[in-house]
């Protein structure tokens, strides 16, 4: 009798339902309760979409993932971890000396194994991250990112397995991160991998939301798949996971050894998550997360993204609308806006090269699709918005490409002067530690233990300064002041709370709160003041989202007095996990930068001033 094990994915379990994961105070409650299960091998516990989001409201997550592990390594219970390959837990790529500490990093903040994924599946990202954990004393386990297309066969990928074994992988991981794996198919695949070399321990990790997944999970267990990636409610389900019990009842039904649950741990762990959901968290899960949708077949969007996609899609389509309105056109409901998102997905898809849609790719399509929908309803043509690294995708700075670019997307990449590339990926990002180093020095920063707060620093630039200057907790605190008073609005007149006041590093910060179309007054103190006005033709924001000078320290923000050229990048607009540059249209002097760096702006809003010359 084959024995399966279980993982409980706390962590992507947030993740797929909305934007945020639990405080540590929260996580260090819930942990007794799930050890008491009894039916946990493993636990996910940290990894891409953790560490940003802690710092997004304010937490060091260096110190949530120290004090998080620790009661599941005295428990005797593995814990693992999602990293990116070339982009470690960003979006974009790393340099080699930050790959290299994360590794060290993380092992010595007590995570045991990293799953390490490129949703390109290519070999030169995912290699030297193999190497790199093992170094630094971690369990290496290679992803296979599984897609459905043309491209993504069988062959293919017990293929990208035996590369990855032969590389020295410790374990071998199906991330079936869309749910759209077919199941006979991964059966298929994991007795390929089996074949390769039978001890070779192979985990399986799905979404829920297509509908295959318990499907699939039988079919991996039957081909000799050594552990199971599960939710529990109630996060389970929807864009989630299929539920331990669903899971457990099932495989020890089909003869299978499983351990047993522990259903009052269960139901303790249920109501602390419940707890958790009541208290912040669920302001950002949106109702249909909850359901599982057959739709998401075609488009394949990944289950971990479909959490913030949802809430994203809130201010797009109220961004969207706002336009519609001033243009006396029929505004779109969120299901119209989600259909056309889908059915642009399934179209742009294989004419940017079938690449496996998890992060950041998964985004960078999504991204692409929804810009494509956007300018399309306006009036504009196809393909008219995309972001520099959307481009570095395309071009093959990232890795290469599954399959061809389409005729029309090489053809415009021609005539914007840009050039595809086959070199490895890393040569594109030199190493930068030192730079970030002499920064932390210069502003007095500790560099942490393990150098962790360093790692942090350089992996989430503009985030960790937010977190830092108090702006990301106070941004934090006065959306979600914002949400809880649209939830719980009283009766028509009335009056809603215009202000909160929020502590942050022992300073007050009034933070005043604005309801549908109001501007909200200049919060004081501010980070960093805005530049006084000057004249000139407005710049205006081409989109939604949060406007950065930079995107990164190896640049330096135009000043005002400087000349600009028609084409130069005068900032970036972070949205959707993307930084899309705003260009100047016309050669000038930049006279005036109207907001601050990392404020929310709206599509149309004017950012900053230029004096035509």
């Amino acid at each position: 009798m084959k024995e399966v094990k279980f993982s409980l994915v706390f962590r992507d379990m947030w993740q797929s339902a909305g934007k945020y994961q639990p405080r540590v105070d929260q996580l260090l409650k819930v942990a007794p309760a799930i050890i008491r299960m009894g039916c946990f091998d493993r636990v996910e516990t940290n990894g891409g979409g953790f560490e940003q989001v802690n710092l997004l409201y304010g937490e060091n997550p260096n110190k949530s993932v120290r004090a998080w592990t620790k009661p599941f390594h005295e428990a005797g219970i593995q814990t693992h971890m999602l990293d990116r390959a070339l982009n470690g837990l960003r979006m974009s790529p790393c340099p080699k000396d930050l790959r290299k500490l994360f590794y060290k990093v993380k092992k010595a903040q007590g995570t045991d194994i990293t799953r390490i994924f490129c949703g390109l599946n290519d070999v030169r990202n995912v290699i030297p991250s193999i190497q790199y954990a093992k170094e630094a004393g971690m369990i290496a386990q290679a992803s296979l990112c599984i897609t459905h297309s043309p491209i993504h066969t069988v062959e293919y990928y017990v293929n990208l397995a035996k590369t990855f074994i032969e590389a020295g992988a410790d374990e071998i991981c199906l991330k079936d991160m869309a749910g759209i794996g077919r199941p006979v198919s991964l059966g298929k695949i994991v007795e390929g991998i089996k074949a390769l070399k039978k001890d070779i321990v192979v985990q399986y990790h799905s979404h829920a939301g297509p509908g295959f997944c318990v499907a699939s999970i039988l079919e991996v267990a039957k081909a000799g798949c050594d552990y199971i990636d599960t939710g529990m409610s109630p996060l389970s389900w929807g864009t989630g996971h299929a539920d331990i019990i669903t899971v457990q009842e099932m495989l020890k039904d089909a003869g299978f050894k499983v351990k047993d649950i522990n259903m009052e741990a269960y139901m303790e762990a249920r109501t602390l998550i419940q707890e958790m959901y009541d208290d912040f968290l669920g302001y950002y899960i949106p109702a249909l997360n909850h359901i599982n949708n057959s739709l998401l077949i075609k488009p394949g969007l990944p289950g971990g993204m479909m959490g913030s996609l949802m809430t994203d899609l809130e201010d797009n389509l109220k961004s969207l609308n706002k336009w519609k309105v001033k243009n006396n056109q029929p505004e779109l409901t969120t299901d119209q806006l989600l259909v056309k998102l889908f059915d642009e997905v399934a179209y742009v898809w294989p004419k940017v090269g079938y690449p496996c849609l998890v992060t950041p790719f998964s985004q960078y399509v999504k991204n692409l699709a929804l810009m494509n929908v956007i300018q399309m309803e306006k009036g504009k043509e196809r393909w008219s918005m995309i972001a520099d690294n959307i481009w570095d995708m395309i071009l093959g700075k990232s890795g290469q490409l599954p399959g061809p670019v389409a005729p029309e997307i090489v053809a415009m990449a021609k005539e914007q002067g840009r050039e595809f590339e086959t070199d490895d990926p890393q040569n594109y990002y030199p190493d930068d530690l030192a730079d970030y180093r002499q920064k932390m020095e210069a502003q007095g920063w500790e560099l942490g233990e393990d150098d962790e707060e360093l790692f942090e620093y350089s992996m989430h630039p503009s985030q960790y300064e937010a977190y830092k200057s108090g702006k990301a907790k106070a941004d934090f605190e006065k959306d979600l002041a914002e949400r809880k008073a649209k939830k719980n609005a009283p009766a028509a007149g009335a009056e809603l709370p215009k202000t909160i006041k929020v502590s942050v590093n022992g300073q007050t910060y009034e933070v005043n709160i604005a309801y549908g179309n109001e501007a909200p007054q200049a919060t004081q103190p501010s980070a960093s003041a805005p530049v006084a006005m000057g004249e000139g033709e407005d710049i205006l924001a081409p989109l939604e989202g949060k406007f950065y000078r930079t995107k990164d320290t190896q640049e330096q923000p135009i000043q005002i007095g400087q000349e600009v050229k028609a084409g130069d990048t005068l900032g970036y607009i972070e949205a959707m996990k993307t930084y899309n540059a705003i260009r100047a249209d016309f050669d000038g002097i930049l006279t005036a930068v109207v907001v601050n760096s990392g404020d929310a702006v709206e599509e149309d809003d004017v950012i900053m001033k230029i004096q035509r010359k």
